[in-house]
Protein backbone atom coordinates (compact mmCIF):
# COMPACT_ATOMS: atom_id res chain seq x y z
CA UNK A 1 0.00 0.00 0.00
CA UNK A 2 1.40 3.07 -1.00
CA UNK A 3 1.14 6.35 0.44
CA UNK A 4 -1.44 7.76 -1.18
CA UNK A 5 -3.33 4.52 -0.76
CA UNK A 6 -2.83 5.17 2.90
CA UNK A 7 -3.86 9.08 3.03
CA UNK A 8 -7.28 7.91 0.63
CA UNK A 9 -7.98 5.48 3.67
CA UNK A 10 -7.00 7.35 6.58
CA UNK A 11 -8.24 11.10 5.70
CA UNK A 12 -12.22 10.77 5.96
CA UNK A 13 -11.98 9.24 9.10
CA UNK A 14 -9.63 11.51 10.74
CA UNK A 15 -11.63 13.94 9.59
CA UNK A 16 -15.01 12.05 10.57
CA UNK A 17 -13.19 11.92 14.44
CA UNK A 18 -12.04 15.56 14.42
CA UNK A 19 -15.94 16.54 13.30
CA UNK A 20 -16.96 14.13 16.21
CA UNK A 21 -14.73 16.30 18.52
CA UNK A 22 -15.60 19.77 17.78
CA UNK A 23 -19.17 19.05 16.41
CA UNK A 24 -21.18 17.19 19.04
CA UNK A 25 -19.89 18.67 22.04
CA UNK A 26 -23.12 20.12 23.76
CA UNK A 27 -21.58 22.24 25.95
CA UNK A 28 -20.08 24.72 23.03
CA UNK A 29 -21.86 27.69 21.74
CA UNK A 30 -22.98 27.71 18.20
CA UNK A 31 -20.99 30.70 17.50
CA UNK A 32 -17.91 29.26 18.72
CA UNK A 33 -18.87 26.25 17.30
CA UNK A 34 -18.81 27.60 13.91
CA UNK A 35 -15.68 30.05 14.38
CA UNK A 36 -13.72 26.49 15.08
CA UNK A 37 -15.03 24.98 12.27
CA UNK A 38 -14.44 28.05 9.54
CA UNK A 39 -10.57 27.73 10.93
CA UNK A 40 -10.87 24.18 10.24
CA UNK A 41 -11.87 24.83 6.95
CA UNK A 42 -15.00 22.93 7.21
CA UNK A 43 -17.23 25.74 6.50
CA UNK A 44 -17.32 29.68 5.39
CA UNK A 45 -17.57 32.35 7.45
CA UNK A 46 -21.60 32.41 7.39
CA UNK A 47 -20.88 29.17 8.91
CA UNK A 48 -22.50 27.71 5.38
CA UNK A 49 -20.92 24.29 4.70
CA UNK A 50 -17.61 24.76 2.37
CA UNK A 51 -17.07 21.03 1.20
CA UNK A 52 -13.37 21.05 1.31
CA UNK A 53 -10.68 20.16 3.29
CA UNK A 54 -7.98 23.29 5.04
CA UNK A 55 -4.63 22.07 5.82
CA UNK A 56 -2.56 19.39 5.39
CA UNK A 57 -3.44 17.51 8.15
CA UNK A 58 0.49 15.31 8.23
CA UNK A 59 0.49 15.30 11.72
CA UNK A 60 -2.45 13.22 12.54
CA UNK A 61 -1.26 10.86 8.83
CA UNK A 62 2.13 10.74 10.91
CA UNK A 63 0.69 9.21 14.05
CA UNK A 64 -1.91 6.52 12.62
CA UNK A 65 1.44 4.99 10.05
CA UNK A 66 3.67 5.14 12.86
CA UNK A 67 0.80 3.26 14.93
CA UNK A 68 0.53 0.31 11.99
CA UNK A 69 3.86 0.47 11.17
CA UNK A 70 4.66 -0.57 15.08
CA UNK A 71 1.68 -3.15 14.61
CA UNK A 72 -1.04 -1.39 15.98
CA UNK A 73 -4.84 -0.92 14.63
CA UNK A 74 -4.12 2.58 12.85
CA UNK A 75 -8.40 2.96 13.67
CA UNK A 76 -7.69 2.79 17.75
CA UNK A 77 -5.26 5.40 17.41
CA UNK A 78 -7.66 7.89 15.59
CA UNK A 79 -8.39 9.87 18.88
CA UNK A 80 -4.51 10.27 18.98
CA UNK A 81 -4.69 11.86 15.25
CA UNK A 82 -7.42 14.27 15.49
CA UNK A 83 -6.09 15.30 19.59
CA UNK A 84 -2.55 15.85 17.70
CA UNK A 85 -4.35 18.00 14.82
CA UNK A 86 -6.69 20.02 17.23
CA UNK A 87 -3.93 21.29 19.51
CA UNK A 88 -2.20 21.87 16.01
CA UNK A 89 -4.62 24.26 14.88
CA UNK A 90 -5.00 25.66 18.52
CA UNK A 91 -1.55 27.13 18.08
CA UNK A 92 -2.27 28.49 14.55
CA UNK A 93 -5.19 30.61 15.73
CA UNK A 94 -3.09 31.94 18.64
CA UNK A 95 0.12 32.34 16.32
CA UNK A 96 -2.10 34.11 13.98
CA UNK A 97 -2.95 36.99 16.69
CA UNK A 98 0.37 37.17 18.00
CA UNK A 99 1.74 37.81 14.53
CA UNK A 100 -1.50 39.88 13.55
CA UNK A 101 -1.80 37.99 10.60
CA UNK A 102 -4.22 38.33 8.32
CA UNK A 103 -5.23 35.37 6.08
CA UNK A 104 -4.21 31.76 6.42
CA UNK A 105 -4.76 28.92 3.75
CA UNK A 106 -5.93 31.86 1.56
CA UNK A 107 -8.88 33.14 3.74
CA UNK A 108 -8.57 35.57 6.23
CA UNK A 109 -8.06 34.76 9.80
CA UNK A 110 -10.13 33.88 12.67
CA UNK A 111 -9.18 36.99 14.83
CA UNK A 112 -9.07 39.28 11.68
CA UNK A 113 -13.08 38.13 11.16
CA UNK A 114 -14.38 37.91 14.97
CA UNK A 115 -11.26 40.26 16.84
CA UNK A 116 -8.36 38.91 19.14
CA UNK A 117 -10.69 38.40 21.87
CA UNK A 118 -12.82 35.83 20.55
CA UNK A 119 -9.79 34.26 18.47
CA UNK A 120 -7.93 33.63 21.77
CA UNK A 121 -11.51 32.35 23.09
CA UNK A 122 -11.58 29.88 19.81
CA UNK A 123 -7.90 28.87 20.15
CA UNK A 124 -8.54 28.11 23.99
CA UNK A 125 -11.44 25.69 23.21
CA UNK A 126 -9.99 23.96 20.61
CA UNK A 127 -6.95 23.50 23.15
CA UNK A 128 -9.67 21.98 25.19
CA UNK A 129 -11.22 20.10 22.87
CA UNK A 130 -7.87 18.24 21.95
CA UNK A 131 -7.48 16.96 25.25
CA UNK A 132 -11.07 15.61 25.30
CA UNK A 133 -9.91 14.04 21.92
CA UNK A 134 -7.23 12.10 22.84
CA UNK A 135 -9.27 10.92 26.28
CA UNK A 136 -11.38 8.81 22.89
CA UNK A 137 -8.31 6.50 23.22
CA UNK A 138 -10.32 4.31 25.95
CA UNK A 139 -13.22 4.22 24.20
CA UNK A 140 -11.45 2.48 21.56
CA UNK A 141 -10.44 -0.41 23.56
CA UNK A 142 -6.91 1.30 24.53
CA UNK A 143 -5.58 0.02 28.22
CA UNK A 144 -5.90 3.21 30.61
CA UNK A 145 -1.92 3.12 31.76
CA UNK A 146 -1.33 3.54 27.67
CA UNK A 147 -4.50 6.59 27.57
CA UNK A 148 -2.20 8.14 30.76
CA UNK A 149 1.06 7.71 29.13
CA UNK A 150 -0.03 9.29 25.95
CA UNK A 151 -1.80 11.98 27.77
CA UNK A 152 1.16 12.78 29.56
CA UNK A 153 3.32 13.06 26.62
CA UNK A 154 0.40 15.00 25.03
CA UNK A 155 0.76 17.99 27.60
CA UNK A 156 4.95 17.91 28.02
CA UNK A 157 4.41 18.27 24.04
CA UNK A 158 1.91 21.13 24.67
CA UNK A 159 4.53 23.20 27.11
CA UNK A 160 7.08 22.35 24.57
CA UNK A 161 5.40 24.07 21.79
CA UNK A 162 4.33 27.17 23.49
CA UNK A 163 7.94 27.56 24.88
CA UNK A 164 9.14 27.56 21.25
CA UNK A 165 6.78 30.00 20.53
CA UNK A 166 7.87 32.39 23.34
CA UNK A 167 11.48 31.61 21.84
CA UNK A 168 9.86 33.03 18.20
CA UNK A 169 8.30 36.08 19.63
CA UNK A 170 11.15 36.94 21.90
CA UNK A 171 13.47 36.96 18.64
CA UNK A 172 11.26 39.35 16.76
CA UNK A 173 12.62 42.46 19.42
CA UNK A 174 16.42 41.09 19.23
CA UNK A 175 18.78 42.47 16.83
CA UNK A 176 20.83 38.88 16.64
CA UNK A 177 20.14 35.39 17.11
CA UNK A 178 22.18 32.76 16.41
CA UNK A 179 21.42 29.43 14.82
CA UNK A 180 22.08 27.41 18.12
CA UNK A 181 19.45 29.40 19.69
CA UNK A 182 17.18 29.08 16.35
CA UNK A 183 17.06 25.67 16.26
CA UNK A 184 16.39 25.30 20.15
CA UNK A 185 13.68 27.30 19.01
CA UNK A 186 12.05 25.19 16.19
CA UNK A 187 12.52 21.97 18.10
CA UNK A 188 9.59 23.39 20.09
CA UNK A 189 7.60 25.30 17.76
CA UNK A 190 7.58 22.73 14.99
CA UNK A 191 9.39 19.50 15.63
CA UNK A 192 7.79 18.70 19.34
CA UNK A 193 4.09 17.97 17.95
CA UNK A 194 5.41 16.04 15.05
CA UNK A 195 7.51 13.66 16.84
CA UNK A 196 4.65 13.25 19.28
CA UNK A 197 2.36 12.25 16.83
CA UNK A 198 4.86 9.35 16.64
CA UNK A 199 5.41 8.56 19.60
CA UNK A 200 1.92 8.56 20.27
CA UNK A 201 0.83 6.21 17.43
CA UNK A 202 4.03 3.96 18.96
CA UNK A 203 2.27 4.08 22.39
CA UNK A 204 -0.95 2.93 21.43
CA UNK A 205 0.23 0.18 19.42
CA UNK A 206 2.58 -1.17 22.93
CA UNK A 207 5.95 -0.45 21.06
CA UNK A 208 8.62 -1.68 23.34
CA UNK A 209 10.52 1.52 24.59
CA UNK A 210 13.03 1.37 22.47
CA UNK A 211 11.22 0.96 19.26
CA UNK A 212 8.89 3.82 20.79
CA UNK A 213 12.00 5.75 20.97
CA UNK A 214 13.03 5.27 17.56
CA UNK A 215 9.72 6.41 16.45
CA UNK A 216 9.72 9.48 18.35
CA UNK A 217 13.33 10.45 16.95
CA UNK A 218 12.22 9.72 13.88
CA UNK A 219 9.67 12.17 14.02
CA UNK A 220 12.29 15.16 15.97
CA UNK A 221 14.14 14.59 12.51
CA UNK A 222 11.38 15.08 10.50
CA UNK A 223 10.39 18.35 12.35
CA UNK A 224 13.67 19.94 11.33
CA UNK A 225 13.00 19.07 7.48
CA UNK A 226 9.45 20.14 7.67
CA UNK A 227 10.79 23.69 9.01
CA UNK A 228 13.71 24.11 7.20
CA UNK A 229 11.84 23.65 4.26
CA UNK A 230 9.47 25.77 5.40
CA UNK A 231 11.90 28.30 5.41
CA UNK A 232 13.35 27.79 2.17
CA UNK A 233 9.86 28.33 0.78
CA UNK A 234 9.40 31.34 2.84
CA UNK A 235 12.32 33.10 1.11
CA UNK A 236 12.40 31.51 -2.16
CA UNK A 237 8.96 29.95 -2.73
CA UNK A 238 6.97 30.18 -5.57
CA UNK A 239 4.08 32.76 -4.95
CA UNK A 240 1.70 31.05 -7.55
CA UNK A 241 2.14 27.96 -5.18
CA UNK A 242 2.56 29.19 -1.69
CA UNK A 243 -0.20 32.08 -1.79
CA UNK A 244 2.86 34.47 -0.16
CA UNK A 245 4.72 37.63 -2.26
CA UNK A 246 7.82 37.27 -2.98
CA UNK A 247 10.59 36.94 -0.10
CA UNK A 248 7.91 36.56 2.25
CA UNK A 249 9.76 36.28 5.69
CA UNK A 250 12.38 38.86 4.45
CA UNK A 251 10.02 41.61 3.95
CA UNK A 252 7.79 40.16 7.21
CA UNK A 253 11.56 40.58 9.96
CA UNK A 254 11.25 36.99 10.51
CA UNK A 255 14.38 35.35 12.09
CA UNK A 256 14.40 32.11 9.88
CA UNK A 257 17.83 29.54 9.92
CA UNK A 258 18.53 31.32 6.23
CA UNK A 259 17.93 34.90 7.41
CA UNK A 260 19.83 34.17 10.58
CA UNK A 261 22.64 32.29 8.80
CA UNK A 262 23.36 35.33 6.76
CA UNK A 263 22.94 38.05 9.20
CA UNK A 264 26.11 35.96 11.50
CA UNK A 265 28.06 35.94 8.24
CA UNK A 266 27.23 40.12 6.69
CA UNK A 267 26.99 42.98 8.49
CA UNK A 268 25.37 44.45 5.76
CA UNK A 269 22.86 42.16 5.72
CA UNK A 270 22.52 42.80 9.31
CA UNK A 271 22.10 46.65 9.05
CA UNK A 272 19.92 45.87 5.59
CA UNK A 273 17.41 43.90 7.75
CA UNK A 274 17.52 46.21 10.94
CA UNK A 275 15.68 48.89 8.89
CA UNK A 276 11.82 49.05 10.13
CA UNK A 277 9.99 48.72 6.82
CA UNK A 278 11.77 47.20 3.43
CA UNK A 279 11.23 47.79 -0.13
CA UNK A 280 10.76 45.29 -2.68
CA UNK A 281 14.26 46.76 -3.57
CA UNK A 282 15.68 45.42 -0.09
CA UNK A 283 13.56 42.30 -0.38
CA UNK A 284 15.62 41.24 -3.79
CA UNK A 285 19.11 42.58 -2.08
CA UNK A 286 18.58 40.80 1.01
CA UNK A 287 17.79 37.43 -1.12
CA UNK A 288 20.68 37.91 -3.19
CA UNK A 289 22.87 38.14 -0.08
CA UNK A 290 21.33 35.00 1.32
CA UNK A 291 22.91 33.03 -1.48
CA UNK A 292 26.03 34.90 -1.24
CA UNK A 293 26.15 33.71 2.41
CA UNK A 294 25.69 30.78 1.57
CA UNK A 295 22.16 30.30 3.40
CA UNK A 296 20.10 28.65 1.14
CA UNK A 297 22.28 26.22 0.45
CA UNK A 298 23.11 26.24 4.48
CA UNK A 299 19.32 25.64 5.11
CA UNK A 300 19.46 22.59 2.41
CA UNK A 301 21.92 20.76 3.30
CA UNK A 302 21.26 20.55 7.15
CA UNK A 303 17.44 19.98 5.90
CA UNK A 304 18.72 16.94 3.77
CA UNK A 305 20.94 15.57 6.86
CA UNK A 306 17.78 15.34 9.38
CA UNK A 307 16.16 13.63 6.71
CA UNK A 308 18.96 11.15 5.69
CA UNK A 309 18.89 10.98 9.72
CA UNK A 310 15.05 10.01 9.81
CA UNK A 311 15.29 7.64 7.62
CA UNK A 312 18.32 6.36 9.34
CA UNK A 313 16.62 6.11 12.53
CA UNK A 314 13.45 4.27 11.01
CA UNK A 315 15.74 1.85 9.55
CA UNK A 316 17.27 1.02 12.51
CA UNK A 317 13.21 -0.10 14.24
CA UNK A 318 13.47 -3.08 12.00
CA UNK A 319 10.22 -2.83 10.78
CA UNK A 320 9.39 -3.39 7.42
CA UNK A 321 5.57 -3.52 6.27
CA UNK A 322 3.88 -1.03 3.75
CA UNK A 323 3.21 1.67 6.84
CA UNK A 324 7.35 1.98 7.01
CA UNK A 325 7.66 2.48 3.42
CA UNK A 326 4.71 5.41 3.67
CA UNK A 327 6.84 6.87 6.51
CA UNK A 328 9.87 7.16 4.24
CA UNK A 329 7.17 8.42 1.23
CA UNK A 330 5.95 11.40 3.67
CA UNK A 331 9.42 11.55 4.84
CA UNK A 332 10.85 12.63 1.01
CA UNK A 333 7.23 14.66 0.59
CA UNK A 334 8.39 16.72 3.71
CA UNK A 335 11.91 17.75 1.89
CA UNK A 336 10.95 18.33 -1.39
CA UNK A 337 7.33 19.89 -0.82
CA UNK A 338 6.85 23.52 -2.96
CA UNK A 339 4.03 24.42 -0.35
Amino acid sequence: MTLAEHMERYLPAIEEEMKEVVQVSIICHEGLCGMLQYHLGWVDERFNPRGTRSGKRVRPVLCLLSCEAAGGDWEQVLPGGAAVELMHNFSLIHDDIEDRDHTRRGRPTVWSLWGVAQGVNAGDTLFALSQLALMGLSQRGVPAPLVVEAMRVFNNTCVALTSGQYLDISFESRAAVSVTEYLKMIEGKTGALISAACEIGAIVAEAPPERREQLRRFGYHLGRVFQMRDDILGIWGDPAVTGKPVGSDILHHKKTLPIVHGMERSRELRDLLGRAVLSEEDVLRATEWLVETGSREYTEELAQTHYVRALSTLEETGLDNPAVESLRELAYLFLTRDK
